[in-house]
């Protein structure tokens, strides 16, 4: 299908990077990269938080995209994803509301259980704890953010004693809040409980793309069920791409990068089911054949997206999820390439200048044939006009 709405785009950063790179480059080289994504039309920028692989180097979203409002003007600033569990609700709803300001409204909360077992490991936390505490600590984040009157709330990890936020968000009645999913029904089923949105991980992939359709299913029955309200539109895909002229290129390019970003998923800390000892070339062509990426051109970044939108049964914004599988600035390039070429095609920015260009064709051998005619004749007529006043001339003389 195709949906009846343009769609929105956003750059996903975990981020990861090379941990034998200076750390301060990196990060400074992503708001550079933010700054430029925004003037190239992007439309959000995700940044999640992470604490002890060494690749995923932001540990507080919200203070990393305070630095960014300052740099930017309209792009939106979404955390992605503030791990729940970790935190104090009532401390989470006041960082957010403080990014809100600063940003002058541009803030969404994205929310989600964590996903790294090593940080969870270092806690001491249960990793069977983490979805229940992301519902309970979501609860309470919503309970503090309606402002229906002062909170009380006891839990096994936080209590809320007549908890009010002093400060409300910038937006108003407040910011987008989002939970995450991956192949599972409990992101869908919460974000359909609570009537929050929804942002699917991996959607590129082909083990989560099968089951793309069936979690809209599932925010649609439970949003029936409790009586909340959910919309397509606020639904985000997220799935990870590269561009340049020509598929060879683009493959050349990520052979810079492919072999870091294949030795942190070899450790295992996401869970993904890559080959494990796949060469760099080799790891190439999985990610590309199973459909889990797209290394290619903006063709074949069209043809994945209308892809999503066919299995997912449509959605609202598509993110890139960053890697740094290629140098800055063949990134950036792919980064250009997406904006200049994939993303008019899903917000019908081209469909005139396009229909234009086909009524040019069809109607451009006659149309140069009557100006050519109609310049003749301008020509003609003066040269005729010219003559009659030469002749008139000699008369009177």
């Amino acid at each position: 299908m195709s949906t009846t709405w343009p769609l929105r785009f956003g750059v996903a950063y975990a981020p990861i990077h090379n941990p034998r790179v200076n750390p301060t480059t990196h990060l400074h080289r992503d708001v550079e990269q933010i700054v430029r994504i925004e003037e190239l039309g992007f439309d959000e920028v995700w940044i999640g938080e992470h604490h002890s692989t060494g690749y995923e180097i932001i540990g507080s979203p919200e203070l990393f995209l305070s630095y960014v409002a300052a740099k930017t003007q309209r792009i939106k600033l979404a955390t992605g994803v503030i791990s729940v569990p970790y935190h104090h609700p009532f401390m989470v709803c006041e960082r957010m509301i403080l990014l809100d300001h600063l940003s002058r409204g541009r803030a969404i909360m994205g929310l989600g259980p964590g996903a790294l077992p090593s940080d969870v490991a270092m806690w001491g936390i249960d990793p069977m704890d983490m979805r229940p505490r992301l519902e309970e600590g979501l609860e309470a984040i919503l309970a503090l953010l309606r402002y229906d009157g002062r909170v009380t709330l006891k839990t096994d990890w936080f209590e809320l004693t007549e908890a009010a936020l002093q400060l409300r968000p910038y937006q108003d009645p407040g910011f987008e809040i989002v939970v995450t999913a991956l192949t599972s029904a409990a992101g869908p089923a919460l974000a359909g409980r609570l009537g929050v949105s929804m942002l699917s991980l991996s959607a590129a992939d082909a083990k989560a793309a099968g089951v793309l359709g069936r979690h809209w299913s599932i925010v649609e029955e439970q949003a029936a069920e409790h009586g909340t309200t959910v919309s397509r539109r606020n639904w985000r895909l997220a799935g990870p791409m590269h561009l340049a002229e020509t598929e060879e290129e683009a493959r050349r390019d990520v052979l810079y990068g492919m072999h870091s970003w294949r030795d942190y998923r070899k450790l295992g800390p996401l869970a993904a089911e890559f080959p494990r000892d796949a060469d760099p070339d080799s790891f190439v062509d999985y990610l590309v054949n199973s459909g889990a990426a797209v290394i290619g051109t903006p063709d074949q970044a069209i043809e994945q997206i209308r892809t999503i939108q066919e299995i997912s049964g449509g959605f609202g914004t598509f993110l890139l999820w960053a890697h740094d599988w290629a140098t800055n600035e063949a990134t950036m390039h792919s980064y250009e390439l997406f904006a200049h070429e994939v993303m008019p095609h899903f917000q019908n920015q081209t469909k005139s200048t396009i229909e234009a260009e086909e009524w040019l064709k069809l109607h451009a051998a006659e149309g140069f044939r009557q100006a050519t005619a109609a310049r003749a004749k301008a020509t003609a007529d003066y040269e005729a006009k010219q003559a009659a006043k030469k002749e008139a001339t000699v008369a009177v003389g």
